[in-house]
């Protein structure tokens, strides 16, 4: 046998650097050294009754947090588009009608991920910045009898907040589950899933959470679970097959457990202490400082005469906000500009808010009054050195 022919990779005799930034983007937020510490505990065996332990207590967590009674509550191993694929995949089969509606890219998204395994998927688009009225959507799902309706609360690329009420009564009218993407939003405005009639319900754990990224807490109504549970063929994706996923977070009510998959034990750890962090300071306390944060940040940059790109008040992401690409400038090169004077990241756009706007997060943790002075700080000095066209 011959010697190894690639050798040893120079970059890794180096230590890791990691550098300190204010992540003031979309996402991901930054993580509290609390909840790093959490995640820096040993590691365990992802089949061990001290992670049983620690899952059950992150269910109970989601459970509170999205205000739900459901049993099939748990965490996908993965980001945020996982868990949207895991709704999906286990509600709708090969020629299943879906609805999606699309106020941003995450519409798009699940279209997209519907398109991939054979359903006939319709849209309705909002106007940019806009949202749909529930005649809007009744009309829809009168045409086009969808299995499932897909809807994303916080649209975190227009930084839209879409209203839910009333919703879920016109997709159970027409024989259809309701699915929310809350990953912007969850945690940073009143959500209540059982109240409002959601059957499928999904955040991330790298927003309000502020925890890293890799974890997406998720839950199914029993309407959602009826469906499933009585499909056709088997969903297209075995790792995120609710049946064996049921069975690895202790939802089935069966008495042992089977392999699965090797669960992300340390992202666990990280993410019931960032659910233990939101428990102890109270949803409602939560809801009311992030829209207390946004609205002063929000007059603090029509203050400056820079334009919010969500025009109605009520219709604004308290997480995520929007600003209007100030005329005259390119956008790149104010976040350019802020990450290398300020160390702190704001974003342009993203799908069909690309280069028409600036996104900044302030989600979690990072929701004070003294992180909006310091945006504002960063954006007026970005106004005041960057390039200005004249046309």
């Amino acid at each position: 046998m011959a010697s190894v022919s690639v050798p040893p990779p120079t970059c890794l005799q180096k230590p890791l650097v990691v550098p300190h930034r204010y992540m003031f983007g979309p996402g991901p937020s930054n993580v509290p050294p609390r909840i790093l510490k959490a995640g820096a505990n040993p590691v365990i065996g992802h089949m061990h009754p001290e992670i049983f332990e620690i899952m059950s207590d992150i269910k109970s967590g989601i459970q509170y947090m999205f205000q739900t009674q459901n049993s099939m509550t748990f965490a996908v191993s993965g980001t945020g588009h996982a868990a949207m694929e895991c709704a999906i995949f286990n509600t709708v089969e090969g020629g299943e009608s879906v609805l999606s509606a699309v106020n941003g890219i995450w519409g798009e998204r699940a279209a997209e991920m519907a398109e991939r395994i054979g359903a006939t998927v319709n849209t309705i688009v909002a106007p940019p910045g806009g949202f749909l009225t529930n005649a809007d959507i009744e009309q829809a799902l009168s045409k086009h009898r969808p299995v499932v309706f897909f809807l994303a609360h916080g649209e975190s690329s227009t930084g839209v907040l879409h209203p839910l009420d009333g919703i879920a009564e016109l997709c159970h009218k027409y024989n259809c589950l309701f699915l929310v993407d809350s990953v912007a939003s969850m945690g940073g405005t009143p959500l209540h899933m059982d109240q409002q009639g959601i059957d499928i319900l999904y955040t991330g754990s790298q927003k309000v959470l502020n925890a890293p990224p890799g974890t997406a807490p998720i839950s199914f109504s029993e309407r959602a679970c009826q469906k499933i549970f009585s499909r056709r063929t088997k969903p297209v994706s075995f790792l995120l097959d609710l049946g064996w996923l049921a069975n690895y977070w202790g939802c089935d009510s069966k008495p042992s457990r089977l392999y699965h998959h090797t669960g992300p034990v340390t992202a666990f750890y990280s993410l019931r202490e960032s659910l233990a962090v939101l428990a102890e300071e109270g949803l409602e306390n939560s809801w009311e400082r992030h829209h207390k944060v946004a609205e002063y940040f929000h007059q603090g940059l029509e203050s400056m005469g820079l334009k919010l790109f969500v025009k109605e008040k009520k219709a604004r992401l308290p997480t995520v906000t929007t600003i209007v690409a100030p005329h005259g400038y390119d956008w790149k090169e104010i976040t350019t500009y802020i990450m290398k004077t300020h160390n702190l990241e704001i974003s342009g756009g993203l799908g069909p808010s690309a280069g028409l706007v600036l996104r900044v997060g302030l989600m979690g943790c990072n929701s004070s009054k003294d992180n909006v002075d310091m945006v504002l700080a960063a954006l007026r000095d970005a106004l005041k050195h960057c390039h200005k066209s004249k046309v």
